[in-house]
């Protein structure tokens, strides 16, 4: 008796496997993108790091990751998101090995920029391959797994990597933020070689590499001049930078209205950049991730450099910040996004910037001796502000989109959200260092939180231009699944609404 054509195939026997190698690479990612921060005096005894080495360390990553996001979804919807996935796997535990055994800042950076590059060949393709292998109410239940999981793994990243540099395990210190990737790494590689399924991926599918380089020249020359200019004195090349990374983004806009008209795929749905709330949703992307990742560096250093924590001891000090941003999420995701729409995003920075005001009230009192707990509840206020933000910040974005922009839309935010954070790294960084080198590390915290504030009220200004309603959930899970178009190059430069903001809390 022949089988009937039309029925349902049964589901891929090994799906549940591939949901713990993704959540395992994610969760590699969060881990580097955070575990670092409390590395700072370690890299400076060991390999004589400055602050300038030490902010290229942590923003590198970043910087290479969210420059390559959008090409590497591109590439996996062209070679398979399969072969992508693992060469992206395996070149990020070969950069792990590598920045483990850095004999020099110099290389560790360089490492590090690798690094990035490796994490945005990876991250793209995941989404994807669940997409590929879960449907109906399991894929639902996945993006409900994906949340709390990933949200973890960011909070654990500080704790990790400081009870990791503190152990010391045979001498290796801070080197032993890196090489816990290598056992992670190798084991979800075996894995995944034997469960994903093999599928091919479209070669009709074009991959725009001048756009990509646009992307990534016009990217370095933002970072370079934020992470160098203090340090140099600001001379003319630095200004001439930023001047050239305006234009280069602007260059990449015409390239890809230029490949659209020509009936050839674009890198970023050209549409996506003619609507007003989109590119205003970028720019507040920008901005409050920026002084997000800034502030977060900032308390670390504050702790390690001036309040001469241990690198186990400021791990833990970034709880305070971690609970009270998974408050604030759990009360907006679950609450308020739903019951006053476009107002949650405006409630949440004013309550950062009541945190930030507490928390230099707290810095302001602080005598001789010193604990975690003397600082707290201004931590935890920003924190909770924060949260209510990340919950809703991508839902309100994407609504401004048509549904076959969702993919492209995501991927672009994505991106923008992890070159934010690497300016907020340069900025705060060299804001923090600039009042640190004459001893006064409160003053320099101080002055961290008044730059925060002056881009928390500048984000405030530009939600009241976002749609007041977000995307009803599980548009996002739905949208951009096909191979080959618009959708599927979002789908692989990857991460919906939901999963952009998990890196959040890293």
């Amino acid at each position: 008796m022949s089988a009937d054509p039309t029925a349902t195939p049964p589901p891929y026997r090994w799906r549940w496997l591939i949901l713990a190698v993704m959540l395992v690479a994610e969760i590699m990612d969060l881990l580097d993108a955070s575990i670092v921060n409390v590395a700072g005096p370690e890299l400076e005894r060991s390999l004589g790091a400055g602050s300038v080495g030490l902010q290229w360390v942590i923003g590198g990553y970043a910087l290479t990751l969210g420059a390559g996001l959008i090409l590497g979804g591109r590439l996996g919807d062209r070679y398979g998101r399969r072969r992508m996935f693992l060469i992206g796997l395996a070149s990020f535990t070969a950069t792990s090995l590598l920045c483990a055994c850095a004999p020099d800042i110099g290389s560790l950076i360089a490492f590090r920029l690798l690094q990035g590059t490796a994490g945005a060949m990876l991250l793209p393709q995941g989404l994807g391959l669940l997409r590929e292998n879960f449907s109906g109410a399991e894929l639902t239940k996945v993006f409900g797994i994906f949340g709390p999981v990933l949200g973890l793994g960011g909070i654990i990243g500080p704790v990790l990597g400081g009870g990791l540099i503190q152990s010391d395990f045979l001498g290796l210190g801070w080197r032993l933020v890196f090489l816990v990737n290598l056992p992670i790494g190798i084991a979800a590689l075996v894995v995944a070689a034997k469960v994903v399924p093999r599928r091919p991926g479209d070669r009709t599918v074009v991959v725009d590499m001048v756009g990509a380089a646009l992307v990534a020249l016009s990217c370095a020359l933002l970072v370079l001049p934020l992470n160098q200019g203090q340090e140099a004195g600001w001379p003319l090349w630095t200004w001439l930078c930023m001047a050239g990374s305006v234009i280069g983004f602007g260059a990449f806009a015409l390239r890809q209205r230029g490949t659209a008209a020509k009936g050839r795929e674009p890198l970023v749905t050209p549409g996506l950049l003619r609507k007003p709330a989109f590119t205003v949703g970028l720019g507040g992307i920008a901005l409050f991730f920026a002084g997000l990742v800034g502030t977060q560096l900032v308390l670390t250093l504050y702790l390690q450099i001036g309040r001469h924590f241990t690198a186990g001891e400021a791990g833990l000090g970034n709880l305070p910040l971690a609970v009270g941003t998974a408050i604030g999420g759990a009360v907006s995701g679950a609450v308020l996004a739903d019951r006053i729409g476009r107002a949650v995003l405006q409630i949440g920075p004013l309550v950062q910037l009541a945190g930030a005001a507490l928390l230099g009230y707290e810095l302001g009192r602080l005598g001789g001796s010193f604990s975690i707990w003397d600082i707290a509840p201004g931590v935890v206020v920003s924190g909770i502000g924060a949260g209510m933000v990340i919950a809703a910040l991508f839902s309100f974005i994407l609504a401004a989109v048509d549904d076959h922009e969702i993919g492209s839309a995501s991927g672009v935010l994505s991106a923008v959200q992890s070159i934010g954070g690497s300016i907020g790294v340069a900025v705060f960084g060299s804001v923090f260092f600039a009042d640190a080198r004459s001893g006064d590390f409160a003053s320099g915290f101080r002055h961290a939180l008044i730059a925060q504030s002056c881009l928390l009220v500048a984000f405030l200004a530009m939600t009241f231009l976002l749609p007041k309603k977000g995307r009803p959930e599980g548009d996002e899970f739905t949208a951009g699944a096909g191979e080959g178009t618009d959708e599927g190059a979002g789908a692989g430069a990857g991460e919906s609404a939901g999963d952009g903001t998990r890196r959040a809390v890293a």
